[in-house]
């Protein structure tokens, strides 16, 4: 195991444990600090964490029917590689869903939330230009934002489910991430909320969602290792953008 964090700065002990040991090992999955292929031991984590097995086993469970392990009986635990067809499903329904939820936020706009966007924004701006990890994080309240908005929590939950190896993707691609494109997408996302223009909105969400198809094919060629059924990239090229 690699990079632990000391437990009392991470669990809780006032709550449960194996819902708190899922998010770790997702996030650490997520940001590939256990790379696809890492091995697993119960036993080991466990131990560094200072917690009993049965939490650790519950985590690999959840992790498992995610996609994000593979669960050997006997053998082994093995962290999944990137499955690509399933990043292509995820981004799909995420771009049906964000498309109408700020089709609803532009039905009726609310000058509070486009302020709370538009500082949103400048905090981008500013995190853009020294951390790409950072402007994920920024990204992601960004979109959760406007679901929240929206009243749509349930639904952004359902879509943070469906996302996690869209999010690998994201989390290797650093040197590859259009910061400045990706703020003026949701410049333009805010822009047409706050115009009151909901097929703008949409089209907007949309054309942002799709931003990931452009870099995929060369982010699976420099980690392909990482990856798993992409062997249609190589002979069908890029999918195709959505107009």
């Amino acid at each position: 195991m690699q990079n632990e964090v000391a437990i009392d700065s991470i669990l809780d002990d006032t709550a449960a444990i194996a819902p708190q040991m899922r998010r770790i090992l997702r996030e650490r999955i997520v940001k590939n600090d256990l790379p696809p292929g890492s091995k697993l031991s119960e036993a080991e984590i466990a131990k560094s964490y200072g917690i009993s097995r049965q939490p650790v086993r519950e985590a690999f469970i959840k992790l498992a029917e995610e996609g994000l392990i593979l669960i050997r009986p006997q053998r082994s635990t093995l962290v999944t590689k990137i499955d690509y067809p399933t990043v292509l499903q995820s981004r799909f329904v995420r771009e049906a869903v964000e498309a109408d939820i700020v089709r609803l936020l532009a039905q009726n706009p609310d000058p509070a939330l486009v302020k709370e966007l538009r500082a949103q924004l400048q905090r981008q701006i500013k995190i853009g230009k020294t951390s790409s990890p950072d402007f994920i994080n920024e990204d992601e309240k960004f979109h959760r934002t406007l679901a929240e908005a929206a009243g749509k929590d349930v639904a952004w939950q359902f879509v943070e489910g469906l996302k996690s190896q869209m999010d690998r993707v994201r989390f290797l691609s650093f040197e590859l991430f259009p910061i400045d494109t990706l703020i003026e997408q949701h410049t333009a996302i805010v822009d047409q909320i706050e115009a009151g223009s909901p097929d703008a909105a949409s089209r907007a969400m949309r054309r942002h969602l799709n931003e990931i198809l452009k870099t995929l094919p060369q982010i699976i060629q420099k980690n392909q290792v990482y990856f798993d059924r992409c062997e249609d990239l190589a002979t069908e090229g890029a999918p195709s953008i959505w107009e």
